[in-house]
């Protein structure tokens, strides 16, 4: 029995190194689309009034053209679009949501919704998650923007959501209780 030998070098070495390290590359940059997760804390919370602001919602994100595009998507109520990673909205001084990579949180398509105390000395996290409950309805937070699914799970008038007990006015005078802004 013969076995046949090949040396090794040339084009095949060559073309297998290059097909491992295409490999390898892809596998990295697939997990950097996790690396692009934002970290929350008490501090990343602030004044939503120094936010800019669609209608009555309140927007911010690190990036100026993440914030356009997901100022966009909100003020043209586009279907079927997400919200770049690390957008924040907050309707009121005392809740939020922060979109995240899907994975991190399947349910809710990656949004992660905060309870939140705005005190003079800032903000404390009361409660984080997919599960948090919306105390003043005293349902979750997911029961109420599951129905705007098809908007990215944003609650928006005409989105599906269940209305929430307070007008316009009441929201605008709720969130001028931002204890986090300065008296200017």
């Amino acid at each position: 029995m013969r076995h046949l030998i090949v040396p090794m070098g040339g084009p095949s070495v060559c073309l297998l190194k290059r097909s491992i390290l295409a490999v390898g590359l892809g596998l990295f940059m697939l997990s950097g689309v996790s690396a692009q997760d934002i970290t929350v804390t008490e501090q990343t919370f602030s004044c939503i009034l120094d936010w800019p602001k669609v209608r009555n919602t309140y927007f911010k994100h690190d990036d100026p053209k993440k914030l356009k595009e997901a100022m966009r998507i909100f003020r043209d109520s586009v279907p079927d679009k997400e919200y770049p990673v690390g957008t924040i909205l907050q309707l009121i001084p005392f809740e939020a949501m922060v979109k995240h990579p899907r994975e991190k949180f399947p349910t809710t398509n990656g949004w992660e919704f905060f309870d939140l105390e705005a005190s003079k000395e800032g903000t404390k996290i009361k409660e984080r998650g997919e599960k948090v409950v919306n105390h003043s309805q005293g349902v979750t937070c997911l029961s109420c923007h599951q129905p705007a699914a098809k908007f990215d799970f944003v609650c928006e008038k005409g989105h599906g959501c269940a209305p929430i007990p307070f007008d316009d006015e009441k929201i605008a005078a709720i969130q001028k209780t931002d204890l986090r802004c300065k008296k200017k």
